[in-house]
């Protein structure tokens, strides 16, 4: 492999990486939160979601803002300027002023991600774009862990406005080196009109449907997983929640090397795969035992993960010429899903408690395969046609 298409790789890693980093931070310190601004813990869970929804209103924009921008500039300059809202939540008085840094947080991120996707549809073709996006949403999962425990562990030891101001810094190194690695491609011209026709094809409608059960899942399950665990008979810190994110360290693993098996296998096998590990692990967390609970939301973030990779492949190779605007929309659909999964849990927390949040998520793990069985094309990735 070419030096460049390494060097291309590593920063699309880090581009994941960026997108990730600040997009869950609080997710870990909600208790913090709720002491610190005299609020519940279920409105403190507000810090997560406005950020998704931020994201969700801007995702479909992307595509018209940035066609005529250099993609590494839009990407760099995106993840530049997370650090400043990021900065400026270390310094809110109050919990409106998080939520409106956060907001604003969240409407940059699409640029990030939306950009990222879209370049790896431009630049690779078939079968190799499962295993670039792979390789990218592996870096998803290295910036959720490493925004989460960064988060948690300084929460406990130092503070949380000392957290938000290492993640400020962080975000600007990783914007620096996505800058400095990542290969320049030409500004795309696209026409307008395939953005409201081309994305709103059955399979794209199936892919983004996929979207918003697997992010609904996955926050639903790290949301309410955390105040479970912070409840008697366990009673985990800030620090202890922080380093149980430490769990998507198998999906960092696994979700790179299945991508280069996976190359030549149909999106929807892999979905099957990624539906039974989620399906698992999530009825693993009803053992009374912590370590159980562990093994169990490993694999229910693997199977997450694994999922959004297939989605995210799926997406761009399906897309045709306006992969920018199929993205756009599947990210609105994916957070969607993220802001519902930290509102709608609630409901049933407060009456049937972890258990019934369990039921609720194993039923949209169900849903994402069935779904994809019914709407996604089975064809293999190196089959479909890429302009």
């Amino acid at each position: 492999m070419k030096p460049r298409l390494h060097c291309a790789r590593l920063a699309l890693f880090l581009c994941g990486c960026a997108a990730f980093l600040n997009l869950y931070a609080t997710q870990s310190i909600l208790q913090v939160f709720a002491a610190q601004f005299h609020i519940s813990a279920k409105t403190a869970g507000w810090s997560i979601t406005v950020t998704t929804l931020a994201v969700a209103m801007t995702a479909p924009f992307v595509s018209r803002l940035t066609r005529h921008f250099e993609q590494r500039t839009v990407i760099s300059t995106a993840a530049l300027l997370l650090a400043g809202p990021v900065l400026m939540t270390a310094y809110a008085d109050s919990f409106a002023q998080v939520l409106v840094w956060r907001f604003v947080e969240g409407m940059l991120i699409p640029f990030v991600f939306a950009s990222s996707v879209a370049y790896i549809g431009d630049r690779w073709h078939g079968g190799t774009v499962t295993e670039v996006t792979s390789l990218y949403v592996a870096g998803t999962v290295l910036g959720g862990l490493g925004g989460r425990f960064i988060s948690g562990v300084m929460t406990e030891y130092v503070g949380w406005r000392e957290a938000f101001e290492w993640l400020a810094v962080l975000s600007l190194m990783v914007g620096g080196f996505i800058q400095f690695l990542l290969p320049a491609n030409r500004p795309r011209v696209q026409q307008v009109q395939a953005a409201s026709s081309g994305v709103w094809r059955r399979p794209l409608l199936a892919a983004y449907a996929v979207g918003f059960c697997v992010l609904f899942s996955q926050v639903a399950t790290f949301t309410y997983a955390g105040l479970y665990l912070g409840l008697p008979p366990f009673n985990l810190g800030p620090a202890a929640l922080g380093a149980l994110y430490m769990v998507f360290l198998l999906a960092l693993i696994v979700i790179p090397i299945a991508g280069r098996l996976s190359k030549a296998r149909p999106h929807v096998e892999l979905l099957s795969v990624a539906a039974i590990l989620g399906v698992c692990g999530s009825a693993l967390t009803l053992a009374p035992s912590l370590w159980c609970i562990v093994v169990g939301l490993a694999l229910s973030s693997t199977g997450v993960f694994l999922a959004q990779a297939t989605a995210n492949a799926f997406t761009t190779a399906t897309a045709g010429a306006d992969k920018a605007g199929a993205v756009g929309v599947y990210l609105t659909c994916y957070y969607l899903g993220g802001s519902c999964g930290a509102i709608v849990p609630a409901l049933i927390w407060e009456r049937w408690g972890w258990a019934g949040c369990v039921g609720l998520i194993i039923g949209f793990q169900m849903m994402t395969l069935l779904i994809a069985l019914a709407g996604w094309k089975p064809l293999k990735p190196e089959l479909i046609r890429v302009p």
